[in-house]
């Protein structure tokens, strides 16, 4: 056999934290193949594509055997799931394979998912299967390129095996996913649950040196650190919200302590406005819906402060409430402050003045129950500020609500002395074109599983670049037709 890649790994979570994981290797794929690679992720990381995409490479990338330099490991975590408790839930199916120091001198986690049962499986096969690997992949790469925190795929690599699931035997895959980091607001859980105060704050503050290491001598750091914490999360909320991501299982142990996106199983993007959207096949009251994204954030941050009470205050518990109480409370209003920035820059307003806020709110309250594809009415309003105001409007079922809004939105942007053309070059740079719309998924990943790669790299490319108009394709950035019918996503892979 070849010689493995030689990855110069770092292992601080296996160095610094044991007891926090489970030493583990992946099952041994009968016949693993890279059938994608993310050659210029893999330059980021300092690493040779070569070497990962060849055969020893592909048994690396698929769990069943590690390089010299990696400490694979199942990593330990709890999470509150739709609202219920779980004690131990864990990496039932991936392993961390090793930490590298990228190009810019980041420390990244190489991790996979779909390699195999660990001690953490509960009865689960711990396998995955490639229309949910590359789904991931897709949507990590389109929300990487639309500016948003996420994990990012590094490789889909095929097994060689058939996956036994629902509708029948599936082809195997193990996705390879880097991040900064796979901590979560679970793994502190997981300790706190069982009264481990000490193993909290060694958590804390290998999550202070790695993510924050700026506010590691402070005197207050983990408050300190909680508040960076609800920061980057209410910054990633905004961003979803902005361009109509819907996660669809923000559990606890889905909400990252570094502010990505991880784990895009059940997750969906809108086209219609409407802030009820659920596409999850288990969310039958809507706990994950569109609109209710930023207040279950703040549920999850205030799972997350009940585990550093003892930290924060370790002789006055009540004193520790009341300061973790005031931060969380404090979420709504820095949700709102960078909501309201994002969708400024959405709408070409580059003031800030009263009025924004009602403004921005009341065209999607003109929206609501329209019709009105969401990512089309925000890049529409570029070409209606050159002068366009057919293809706006064209959007709306009634336009009178539009309309009637659109007179105040005139007088707004006459308060800023921009010419109209900048205006709307600058709106185009954050309102996309491309996102991975339902429709084009489903196609492209049935065609894939099918043995068809085309429709995936077709879309994998425009979503890659979405602020940028390519000729040829407009049906890439239109809604589904009426006869798609009711989007659903499944948990699981």
């Amino acid at each position: 056999m070849q010689q493995l890649p030689v990855i110069a790994f770092d292992n601080s979570y296996a160095r610094d934290l044991e007891g926090f994981y489970v030493p583990w290797t992946g099952s041994r794929a009968p016949a693993p193949e890279v059938l994608r690679l993310n050659t210029a992720l893999a330059a980021e990381l300092g690493l040779d594509g070569k070497p990962l995409t060849s055969g020893p490479g592909a048994v690396m990338l698929t769990g069943g055997v590690a390089p010299e330099a990696a400490v694979p490991l199942a990593m330990a975590y709890a999470g509150h799931q739709f609202g219920g408790f779980s004690p131990q839930l864990g990496d039932g199916r991936a392993l961390l394979l090793g930490e590298v120091i990228d190009r810019k001198g980041q420390r990244r986690d190489i991790h996979l998912k779909g390699s195999g049962r660990t001690p953490f499986s509960r009865g689960g096969d711990g396998k995955a299967v490639l229309g949910p690997v590359l789904r991931e992949y897709l949507f990590g790469e389109a929300m990487h390129a639309l500016g948003i925190p996420t994990t990012r795929a590094l490789a889909a690599t095929l097994t060689g095996e058939a996956v036994m699931r629902q509708k029948g035997p599936e082809p195997g895959a193990v996705l390879a996913r880097v991040a900064s980091s796979h901590l979560r607001v679970g793994t502190f859980q997981f300790f706190a649950a069982r009264g481990e105060v000490e193993k909290v704050r060694q958590l804390a503050d290998y999550a202070i040196n790695r993510h924050f290491p700026e506010i590691a001598a402070r005197d207050d750091k983990y408050l300190e650190f909680f508040r960076r914490v609800r920061e980057a999360q209410a910054s990633l909320i905004a961003q979803w919200v902005h361009v109509g991501f819907v996660h669809g299982v923000m559990n606890t142990d889905n909400t990252t302590i570094s502010g990505e996106t991880i784990d895009y199983g059940p997750c969906a993007f809108i086209d219609a406005y409407d802030p009820k959207a659920v596409f999850s096949s288990i969310d039958e009251h809507g706990r994950y819906s569109f609109g209710n994204q930023p207040p279950i954030m703040q549920w999850n941050l205030s799972r997350f402060a009940e585990t550093l009470i003892d930290l924060v205050n370790p002789d006055d518990s009540e004193d520790a409430v009341r300061q973790l109480t005031n931060e969380i409370n404090a979420f709504p209003a820095h949700y709102q402050m960078l909501w309201l920035k994002g969708m400024r820059a959405k709408l070409g307003l580059f003031k800030e003045l009263p009025g924004d806020l009602e403004l921005a709110n009341d065209l999607l309250s003109a929206a609501q129950d329209q019709g009105v594809d969401y990512t089309s009415l925000f890049r529409a309003m570029g070409a209606f500020v050159r002068g366009n105001v057919t293809s706006v409007r064209a959007l709306f079922a009634d336009p009178a609500g539009f309309d009637a809004w659109v007179d105040r939105y005139l007088s707004r942007t006459r308060d800023e002395a921009i010419p109209e053309t900048a205006r709307a070059d600058l709106m185009d740079q954050v309102n996309p074109i491309y996102i991975p719309r339902n429709h084009l998924v489903d196609a492209a990943l049935s065609a894939a599983v099918a043995g068809d790669m085309a429709p995936f790299d077709r879309l994998l490319g425009l979503v890659t670049a979405p602020f940028k108009q390519e000729a040829g394709a407009e049906d890439y950035a239109r809604p589904a037709p009426s006869s798609f019918g009711t989007f659903t996503t499944y948990c699981g892979t």
